[in-house]
């Protein structure tokens, strides 16, 4: 397969040579950064340096493997391959949660693992896959999600953080949410604000009314919700 970006730019683009190696080392810490700075300025813990760190390491990888196979007509990329399963390795790692029993980094972990096989495909000179990649990751990360949250916030399903001021006004919250049209489908309990002084759940809830799943979306239930005065805090999982 020809790519049609490196037969714009001639067939030293094609070939392993030092240009070709300045290019796309230039190429990878560029790309990297615009994602990592997509994701620093949402405040996640994996920013500019990391994701260009990463991109970076995969290219070396790459390249090393086309240098030590130059002239074989088949063969395995060791070195590569040995990145990509670390990077996996460090990216779970990297999944969190919190108190409010969220998973956080998850999105975060899935772009650096994307981001280091996008530093593969520039270190093999597929520059036109990689552009693909690249757009492809920039729309995922910073258009999607906001299609995503219109999604969630019009869904017949959510949950919610809760904070009680005494385990008393729980009936009195779960009558509420009956005489609104809704159901719940799970509470748990959480053990991380045991010495707060609050009553903490983690509670899953169905829209069971019509004009519920019409007219009203989960922000504004949440705000109405609260209102009513044993409520302390009240938030929706994300």
């Amino acid at each position: 397969m020809i790519d049609p970006i490196a037969s714009l730019l001639g067939d030293w683009a094609l070939e392993l040579n030092i240009y070709t190696v300045i290019l796309r080392l230039f190429l990878t810490l560029t790309l990297s950064a615009i994602l990592g700075c997509e994701r620093s300025s949402k405040r996640h813990a994996a920013g500019l340096r990391t994701f260009m760190v990463v991109s970076l390491s995969t290219t070396v990888a790459i390249i090393l493997d086309l240098y030590l196979t130059a002239g074989a007509t088949a063969g395995l990329y060791p070195i590569s391959a040995a990145a990509i399963i670390g990077l996996a390795i460090i990216t779970v790692n990297s999944i969190l949660y919190s108190s409010r029993n969220q998973i956080k980094g998850l999105t975060t972990s899935v772009g650096l693992w994307s981001c280091g096989i996008l530093g593969l495909c520039i270190g093999a000179g597929l520059y036109t896959i990689t552009l693909i990649i690249f757009v492809s990751l920039m729309c995922s990360l910073s258009i999607f999600p906001k299609f995503e949250r219109y999604l969630k916030n019009r869904s017949n399903h959510f949950e919610v953080h809760l904070e009680l001021k005494s385990i008393a006004y729980l009936q009195n919250f779960v009558t509420t949410i009956r005489e609104l049209g809704m159901k719940i489908d799970d509470i748990e309990a959480n053990t991380a604000y045991q010495n707060s002084g609050l009553s903490v759940y983690s509670i899953a809830i169905s829209i069971s009314s019509e004009e519920l799943k019409k007219y009203k979306t989960h922000t504004q239930i949440i705000e109405a919700l609260a209102t009513l005065d044993y409520i302390y805090h009240i938030e929706e999982m994300t």
